[in-house]
């Protein structure tokens, strides 16, 4: 990884070097289990995803689903019938993250195992 990052400017925000735009992407707690969830089970609806984060609270998870949705790593699809049908699913550079949150699962796996 180069340490001599140019200032970038990306969403109306200066950023110090590339690292620091995944962080903005994907950082907190739930994106990455929202990511996570959508790319290890596929297209899902927002109860279940709220079942599969339920320590996650329906404003927060709709906030994060939104930012996600905005920074087109998620596709949100909405059904025309009543009640309202929406479906979560990754889209293609949303599935490019899979293999770095694999990566980070099987790091924490290996750090409990060494800390149990």
């Amino acid at each position: 990884m180069s340490t001599n990052c140019p200032v970038l400017e990306f969403k109306n925000k200066h950023y110090t070097c590339t690292f620091e735009i995944t962080i903005d992407l994907i950082g907190g707690k739930w994106k990455p289990l929202i990511i996570w969830h959508l790319g290890t089970k596929g297209t899902l609806r927002f109860n279940e995803l709220k079942k599969l984060l339920p320590n996650a609270t329906q404003k927060m998870l709709t906030q994060q689903l939104r930012e996600l949705e905005s920074d087109k790593l998620i596709n949100r699809k909405v059904y025309p019938q009543v009640p309202p049908k929406v479906e979560y699913s990754l889209t293609d550079i949303g599935k490019s993250l899979m293999p770095i949150l694999s990566m980070m699962c099987d790091w924490g796996k290996e750090y409990h195992s060494l800390n149990v």
